[in-house]
């Protein structure tokens, strides 16, 4: 459907790079601004969190359904749309006159976030030949990365100068901007198209290894979030740094996401099944021994980076297995896959917060969340099971049909 490249990689990539990078920003720059936002609107701290949780929960809920309306539309058309989607909800942010209105304005631009992974994801490996597809995936969430790196800060001082609706006016022109260079550079569709009905496209993403793939993705980012939700109060209360050393330690995390998301798509280009393994195994490993570092100043700072760099060389891989696993429902699979990585965000906030209130400490998060992964990996493992027993119950009947044909 989409033309290939052989040496460099197109410009289209790059656009929904752009489209990645402006969803990133608005999803997570909410964090810097709740105490602006809670003051501007006469709500508390608590309720102005909230707005990261309707965030995300639109983005779980919002994936199947906006798949499942626009699955007979053109791909890049919906990727246009979702933009324009995501530009207007940005510009009701920054219009908002009270806490009800922005909760709705933020809800409605959510539910592009995961349409437009999923759908961008399948258009991405469209763009390349077979053996670039992880990569291409990885190229696109460069743009996510990079906006946890430099958006959110950038965002979070726009907010403090000069208020925090200046910093959706910027998200805003963003929108516009990405909107702008994918309807111009990403390749049009040389025909609709032709998908399978919602309910057998339900079927599906009911597959086994569909439903391990979308596990496999909670419980990887629940780890990583059971640690990375809490590292503040790690940061400051257990390792001892003072409260300005935050946002430099973070930036390091910044760095290590957009290495490790880099890596773990050419790793996952050569051999799929052991870049899963692997870095869901090498991720396992960094929290593991994060558990011991605690209390090193300079072994934090080298963790904090290694947690980013492992956990985001498993977006790759992961993201390519379902495609993989649903080959006649890739858009809905993806997009699920999307919601899948919010749900772990979620899930591992809530496993930590459990933690914290039963007593055991901000300690016991690294080695807690350690197990969270080590369930991914498991479920790994038996899924590369089932495609060997599949594998080895075909042979017995390819090779008899063989002998009847000779």
């Amino acid at each position: 459907m989409y033309p290939t490249a052989s040496s460099r990689l197109p410009l289209g990539l790059y656009a929904l790079t752009a489209g990645a990078f402006g969803i990133g920003t608005t999803e997570f720059v909410i964090m810097g601004l709740l105490m602006q936002v809670a003051a501007d609107l006469q709500v508390s701290i608590a309720a102005a969190g909230l707005l990261i949780s309707g965030y995300a929960l639109g983005v779980f809920v919002g994936a199947p359904l906006l798949t499942a309306a626009t699955q007979r539309m053109p791909r890049k058309a919906v990727l246009v749309a979702l933009m324009i989607v995501f530009t207007l909800g940005n510009l009701a942010c920054a219009l908002a006159p009270n806490y009800e209105l922005l909760m709705t304005a933020r809800v409605i631009t959510s539910l592009a976030h995961g349409t437009f992974f999923g759908v961008g994801a399948v258009v991405a490996t469209g763009l390349v030949s077979e053996d670039r597809k992880a990569s291409a995936i990885s190229i696109m969430f460069t743009g996510l990365t990079v906006a946890t790196l430099l958006g959110v800060p950038a965002g979070a001082w726009l907010g403090l100068e000069y208020g925090w609706r200046a910093t959706f006016w910027a998200v805003t022109a963003i929108g516009v901007f990405a909107t702008v260079i994918i309807a111009t550079l990403v390749p049009a569709d040389r025909s609709a198209p032709a998908p399978l009905s919602f309910r057998d496209e339900l079927r599906v993403v009911g597959r086994p290894q569909v439903l391990l793939g979308l596990l496999m993705t909670v419980l990887g980012f629940g780890g990583m979030f059971t640690v990375y939700t809490y590292i503040q109060p790690l940061l400051t209360q257990v390792t001892g740094f003072a409260d300005a050393a935050v946002s430099p330690i973070l930036l390091v995390f910044g760095v290590g996401m957009i290495i490790g998301n880099l890596l773990g798509g050419r790793f996952a280009d050569r051999r799929l099944a052991t870049a899963l393994l692997g870095t869901l195994a090498l991720l396992v490993l960094v929290m593991g021994a994060m558990g011991f570092a605690l209390h090193s100043r300079w072994a934090m700072v080298l963790f904090t980076g290694l947690l980013g760099a492992a956990a985001f060389a498993t977006v790759s891989p992961l993201q390519l297995w379902v495609l993989q696993k649903a080959r006649d429902a890739q858009s809905l699979a993806s997009s699920l896959n999307i919601g899948a990585f919010n749900l772990g965000n979620a899930l591992g906030a809530w496993l930590g917060g459990v933690v914290i209130s039963q007593g055991l400490g901000l300690s016991a998060l690294p080695w807690v969340a350690t197990l969270v992964p080590a369930s991914a990996f498991m479920v790994a493992l038996w899924s590369l099971a089932l495609d060997r027993d599949r594998d080895r119950a075909s042979t017995p009947q390819d090779s008899q049909h063989a002998g009847e044909c000779a």
